[in-house]
């Protein structure tokens, strides 16, 4: 058994963990879970290595274990997986290269790379994985969910005895989230210990024996989840109850504010049609691949259009670069927040003001007392968990990095606001904070389209939805008169309805 007793991280300022205890036995797979800035990611930087812990002890088989970097860690037979995962892969380098790349720079290995051998060996271990990606692929060539089942393909090799998922599943289709679930039944009756971070709860209690919560860095406890409930771990995991109803948006139906028509483009994009009006919040669904991602690239100016027409306000408009797209008043936030939406490594209030820092400027000289005020007020608005605007946002959690991302759209001019899958990777409280910024955008009489494959989300928030198949839209619905299963239907290719 590997456990983890009275573990402690203090940062400057901040006390990430206290006295935390964890455990996950050999074959099992174990749940963590908690809001945004609970204290998950830490707990497992800590027992991966990224993290030294200020107090406590890591032990396996009841020895003490010393874990000071991630090769500690790798020796222990403790692999971990990050959500992101543009972080942990080498773009420029292929697949088999990434997946073998602690074995090629190993001092045993050699002087020589046996690329014969190590394309073999990759492709092997892609193929037992049940994946459709050739070994000699361009990992910058592949999609968001194809890099994240090479990571896990890249630890399945490792032979881990210790496997820690960071929300493995929130970037795959629903065939690769079942991959993936098969591939974790198989390790762990094969004696592998998996911890299974997520804030998809039904996926918690489909996959996990036990469940471990955590809030504000403390142990709340370990329950069985035969002998609980998805009500009872929120609960948990919040301190209180919370209501899961989606907010009412009361709003007129403005002018239309965004028209498409035949709209082509990169990305497999091919003759899209849709509108939105102002005070309207419109869904974009469908399934992983599907080309909702890709639209609201092209409508932000990210990327080349073909073919087609986008009218704002009834005025073409043919947006070259994104700078394009906002100064015409379009704001996306984007479905890779750290790789596109953020600045990881900057200031909390330069990130919030960047897109509109010429409000903050005399001449060449920025105004850091306006800076302040107008991050101050975006970061209350938006309720960003923060020590004070000047917090690097690599430090913050997923949850707030996100709300991040939307803070400094809200100090814009923006009228139309492209939202690609704004709720990945956050936890249930930060989801309902997002849900009623969405309500007030709504309400204010900014237009939304809301992109995402969490289909009760769309059927929650939106007053139209557009389905995505293949690159196109091919079908249009009243979303109070639609239904899980017809979204579904469509997003899959299906066209039984119209019959």
């Amino acid at each position: 058994m590997l456990t983890m007793r009275s573990i402690s991280k203090y940062f400057p300022g901040v006390k990430a963990l206290e006295d935390v205890d964890f455990e996950v036995k050999p074959g099992e797979v174990h749940a963590l879970v908690g809001a945004n800035g609970a204290g998950k990611s830490t707990l497992m930087k800590v027992l991966s290595g990224a993290y030294t812990a200020s107090e406590g002890e890591i032990a396996i088989g009841g020895t003490s274990v010393s874990i000071q970097n991630p090769t500690d860690a790798k020796s222990h037979g403790i692999v971990i997986v990050y959500q992101e995962v543009d972080t942990a892969l080498v773009p420029h380098l292929s697949v088999a290269e990434n997946m073998m790349m602690d074995e090629i720079s190993s001092p045993e290995y050699g002087l020589f790379v046996r690329w014969k051998e190590i394309y073999a060996k990759a492709q092997k271990e892609i193929d037992a994985i049940g994946l459709d990606i050739q070994a000699k692929q361009r990992i910058s060539d592949l999609t968001l969910s194809q890099k994240q089942m090479v990571l896990i393909g890249r630890a399945v090799y490792q032979k881990a005895k210790y496997l820690l998922l960071d929300e493995p599943t929130a970037p795959l289709s629903l065939k690769e989230t079942e991959t993936l679930f098969a591939i974790i039944k198989k390790l762990r009756e094969e004696g592998m210990g998996i911890v299974f971070i997520s804030h998809r709860l039904d996926e918690v209690f489909h996959s996990c024996e036990r469940i471990t919560v955590l809030r504000d860095g403390r142990l709340v406890g370990t329950y069985t989840a035969t002998q609980s409930s998805i009500d009872k771990i929120v609960e948990a995991m919040l301190g209180k109850k919370l209501d899961h109803a989606y907010p009412a948006i009361r709003t007129q139906m403005g002018e239309t504010l965004l028209e498409v028509k035949g709209l082509s483009g990169e990305g497999g994009i091919h003759e899209v049609d849709l509108t939105v009006s102002a005070g309207e919040v419109v869904g974009l669904t469908g399934l992983v691949g599907g080309g909702k991602t890709e639209v609201c690239k092209l409508l932000f100016g990210e990327g080349k259009i073909s073919e087609g027409e986008v009218r704002m306000h009834g005025e073409p408009r043919h947006y070259r670069t994104p700078s394009d797209a906002v100064k015409a008043g379009v704001a996306l936030v984007p479905e890779e927040r750290r790789k596109e939406g953020i600045l990881v490594e900057e200031r909390i209030s330069t990130n919030l003001t960047l897109p509109t820092l010429d409000r903050y400027c005399t001449a060449s000289l920025m105004r850091a007392g306006k800076i302040k005020k107008a991050s101050l007020e975006s970061i209350a608005k938006v309720g960003i968990k923060t020590t004070d605007e000047k917090q690097r946002v690599a430090n913050l959690s997923g949850g707030n990095q996100q709300k991040v991302v939307i803070g400094k759209w809200l100090l814009s001019d923006a009228t139309l606001f492209l939202l690609d899958e704004p709720t990945k990777g956050v936890d249930v409280g930060s989801k309902s904070d997002i849900y009623h910024l969405i309500a007030e955008l709504g309400e204010s009489g900014k237009g939304v389209v809301y992109a995402s494959c969490e289909f009760a989300e769309i059927l929650g928030l939106t007053h139209r939805v557009y389905v995505m198949y293949n690159g196109t839209i091919v079908k249009e619905l009243v979303t109070a008169d639609t239904s899980e299963e017809e979204l579904l239907f469509y997003a899959t290719g299906g066209k039984a309805f119209d019959n």
